[in-house]
């Protein structure tokens, strides 16, 4: 059964408001929103992206667990394996190529995408090692017990949301500074 749950992580004396849903129709609401509010400039915009998927300690693959987005203070964490199906407003909004999708080995990530859940990312932008020189950010505090946990859980942690919500939007922050002011 799908679900969705609101949370507000806090992030650099801010709240980002988190979609945390296995829900298609959750996920169809947070694209119309996004486009809704950016309406205005979505011939520009900048979409922080990231996955994640549980990780193996010997021979075999682990499917993509996680998809998160995040626009401004919006984030979305879509629990890919337990959804009840991918919206088409998702497809279409991933394979949009005015949107630029950004993170760090971001082309990686869409080709999981595609490998795994038929999504397509049409404009994947890396932003490696330009972003540590551009901003002066080194990474992200990322607790190993965290990172390599069990993303493909039903329920996630409130350390793995947080997680997975701040990489989503450190993604976008540093991508809105190197690429644009979305």
């Amino acid at each position: 059964m799908a679900k969705t749950d609101v949370c507000r992580v806090m992030f650099e004396g801010g709240a980002i408001t988190t979609i945390v849903t296995s829900s298609g129709a959750s996920v169809k609401a947070w694209v119309d929103e996004v486009l809704s509010v950016h309406r205005r400039r979505l011939h520009d915009l900048i979409v922080g992206l990231d996955v994640e998927w549980r990780p193996l300690f010997g021979p075999g693959y682990s499917p993509t667990a996680l998809l998160q987005l995040c626009v401004g203070r919006r984030c979305l964490v879509f629990q890919l394996l337990h959804a009840d199906y991918n919206p088409a407003a998702l497809k279409e909004f991933l394979a949009d190529p005015d949107y630029r999708f950004v993170g760090v080995g971001v082309a990686a990530d869409a080709a999981r995408l595609w490998n795994d859940e038929d999504l397509n990312v049409a404009n994947a932008v890396d932003l490696a090692e330009v972003a540590a020189e551009e901003t002066g950010r080194v990474d992200l505090d990322k607790p190993e017990e965290v990172r390599l946990g069990r993303w493909n859980d039903y329920y996630l942690t409130t350390q793995q949301i947080k997680y997975a919500c701040i990489d989503a939007f450190v993604s976008f922050e540093v991508g809105r500074m190197l690429l644009g002011d979305n």
